[in-house]
């Protein structure tokens, strides 16, 4: 084809995207991931660019009994329309007629079962940024509206592609301990879902499946949370909330023959979550299963069961 036949179809693309990018859609404006995400993919001049694809619509979306949805979702849907050239949409439908696939970001895990039924009805592959949902119920039947669908999908937190992981698995991984922060909010069901979601991705990145049983012992600035594994190692999480140090991550791995600490990260983890997002998108390879994915909802479902009974152990449920 002629290059002034192909001048009209150059046209009609959006400012900055290629015909070989896919069109990406966002439900869910109210959290910063979203700038996070248009940084990488829709401004070419970032060294961090990730090519391959392109956020061309979003639907704001938020929920108005959530101050850190409804404080923020009017600043980020903005942004994203004036700074990164985003058409704002009024529903979902809309949103999925003009796109390839679908990143779910909204805050409130509550709202990801409702909105990703469309998304897997128009075949559209989804990634569902953390959490999943806010109950071990809602992450299950979602994994069922995407097996039934045959609709890929994932969900994580940018912690698995933290750059200190590979040291802390030189050697295969016979504990761990993670600490970081686990603030709550309280319409959520699973009050691990909200924040504590980063640190027990990182439990799984590192333990792997097949944890059985999950104590939780709390206090007012910060729990433990100790699995069990079917093969006899444990793994805890500390979660730490209204102190100082609630704003750090890291983490120990115990081996055989040496003890792994992490040290302080030196690259972006949201940059290699993008490239792994655009890889998805374009393969339909999920870089975590579903099956690890549900069992860390049963695991939060387990440690709130813990909790509510004053600490006793709890089984995780199938």
């Amino acid at each position: 084809m002629k290059i002034r036949a192909l001048l009209p179809i150059l046209l009609l693309l959006p400012f900055g995207l290629r015909a070989e990018d896919l069109k990406v859609g966002i439900i869910g404006l109210d959290t910063s991931h979203v700038i996070a995400i248009a940084r990488l993919l829709n401004d070419p001049s970032n060294p961090e660019h990730v090519p391959g694809a392109r956020i061309v619509a979003a639907f704001p979306g938020g929920s108005p009994d959530v101050e850190e949805s409804r404080t923020r979702v009017a600043g980020f849907t903005e942004k994203m329309k004036a700074q990164y050239g985003v058409e704002i949409v009024s529903d979902i439908p809309t949103l999925l007629a003009k796109v390839d696939a679908v990143m779910l970001e909204s805050v409130d895990g509550r709202r990801h079962l409702e909105q990703v039924r469309p998304v897997f009805a128009a075949k559209k592959r989804v990634f569902i940024d953390k959490p999943l949902a806010s109950s071990y119920a809602d992450a299950k039947e979602i994994a069922r509206l995407g097996r039934e669908s045959g609709v890929p999908w994932f969900s994580t937190s940018d912690l698995r592609f933290m750059d200190f992981i590979p040291a802390l698995k030189t050697e295969p991984v016979m504990g761990a301990i993670i600490w970081g922060p686990a603030h709550f909010e309280p319409h959520q069901p699973l009050e691990l879902s909200w924040y504590g979601i980063h640190i027990i991705e990182l439990l799984y990145t590192l333990m792997g499946t097949g944890c059985e049983s999950v104590t939780w012992t709390f206090t007012p600035n910060a729990d433990m949370v100790v699995g069990r594994w079917k093969d006899g190692r444990t793994g805890a999480v500390r979660g730490a909330r209204n102190v100082p140090s609630a704003h750090d991550f890291g983490a120990v791995t115990f081996a055989a023959q040496h003890v792994y600490e992490s040290g302080p990260s030196s690259g972006d983890a949201y940059h290699q979550l993008a490239v792994e997002v655009v890889k998805f998108f374009q393969t339909g390879v999920a870089p975590v299963s579903a099956q690890e994915t549900l069992e860390i909802f049963s695991f939060m479902d387990a440690a709130q069961r813990s909790k509510d009974a004053g600490g006793a152990p709890m089984q995780l449920e199938p």
